[in-house]
């Protein structure tokens, strides 16, 4: 694979408080790659450090091989959309595009030919007269995108760009930003906290925590075996149902409850001792699916939650809360008693000590 941008051995401290830490990452030619997590896991500080806007402590960072560790962000062939969209509000959305190539001193012909491609691309073209004050909020993510755009470079830097939009927008602008990565081919790295916007947008995901990538992989990879507990938990809404317990011998047992691993996948061979087991909601046979699952058993349902498509039901199984996701139809109500199955090989199986897959 041909890197578009690599990162080797990133430190970055604020004082004594290390925000980064010795990260390495390599993102190919034309990879939609997200970096995603919870608020304050460095991923907005790494996107920075990409951009220039902020300074390593420690360690390299290459743009299409050349090193601009040290670079002004003007010097690293990159366009950045921010999550406050950061338009001049007394130019229209034109002037707002062209700002920054008149200021680089570019022909006024060339200028006019990027604006009106951006415009197109991004379906904006009735806009160009209007100013910013006179536009809705996709509207002018749509301009800070186009801004970006127009500098025809190699990587786009997404800095939670659709947090302030309303759900609807976000779905609508989530689909376009997919669309416009099909058509352009650059290579794009976008910060998100929103797990479906990960899932849906990337290529590949990085998940962060404390400084540190937990896991890189496909979104298929990290949502069927993610590498250790802290991810398992995080993607997915509602999150992964876990037992605490013990594995021993191909067993699990939690309390009352005991099934064995078998189908499972083991990263690990011969594990015995102190483990997580833990099944997603969607992984939890009702109704008539129930007779083919290996684990069965009655629980009672404390809490539902009609969404439409799905239902959701707080139950609780071996002392321990337990979500189940069923169709939207789903004839439930609190104080039932539901009659629930699952194959223990699709759950995810963790080490009770450094919670790595096992």
């Amino acid at each position: 694979m041909t890197h578009s941008v690599e990162i080797k051995n990133l430190d970055l401290s604020f004082g004594a408080v290390d925000v980064l830490k010795n990260l390495n990452l390599s993102i190919g030619e034309g990879e939609f790659l997200v970096l995603l997590g919870s608020s304050g896991c460095g991923k907005s500080t790494l996107l920075n450090c990409i951009a220039g806007l902020l300074e390593a402590t420690d360690g390299q960072i290459f743009i299409k091989g050349k090193n601009v560790t040290w670079a002004e962000p003007s010097e690293r062939g990159i366009g950045m959309v921010f999550q406050s969209y950061a338009l001049y509000p007394q130019m229209t959305v034109e002037g707002n595009l062209s700002f920054g190539l008149k200021n680089a001193r570019m022909p006024k012909n060339e200028i006019a030919s990027r604006v009106a491609n951006a415009a197109e691309v991004l379906q904006i073209e009735p806009l160009l007269k209007r100013k910013p004050s006179a536009l809705s909020g996709g509207q002018r993510q749509r301009v800070a995108i186009g801004r970006a755009l127009v500098r025809d470079v190699d990587v786009f830097l997404f800095d939670e760009p659709l947090s302030n939009l309303d759900a609807k927008l976000r779905a609508d602008l989530r689909v376009e930003l997919k669309q416009l990565h099909a058509r352009l081919g650059n290579t794009m790295i976008y910060v998100t906290h929103d797990q479906v916007e990960a899932m849906t947008l990337a290529d590949r995901i990085a998940i962060m925590k404390d400084g540190l990538i937990q896991q890189l992989d496909s979104p298929s990879e990290i949502y069927s075996r993610p590498r250790n507990k802290y991810v398992a938990d995080f993607i997915g809404s509602p999150s992964m149902n876990f037992f605490e317990g013990v594995l021993e011998s191909g067993t699990f047992r939690a309390g009352d409850l005991s099934f064995a691993m078998d189908g499972y996948v083991y990263e690990r061979d011969g594990f015995s001792g102190a483990a997580s087991f833990g099944i997603r909601p969607e992984h939890i046979a009702t109704g008539d699916a129930v007779a083919a699952s290996a684990v069965q058993m009655d629980v009672p349902i404390k809490v539902v939650e009609p969404l439409g498509a799905d239902t959701l039901a707080l139950t609780d199984v071996a002392g321990t809360s337990f979500w189940v996701r069923m169709e939207g139809a789903a004839n439930v109500k609190a104080g039932d008693s539901l009659r629930i199955g699952f194959d223990p090989a699709r759950g995810s199986l963790f080490d009770a000590g450094d919670e790595l897959r096992i």
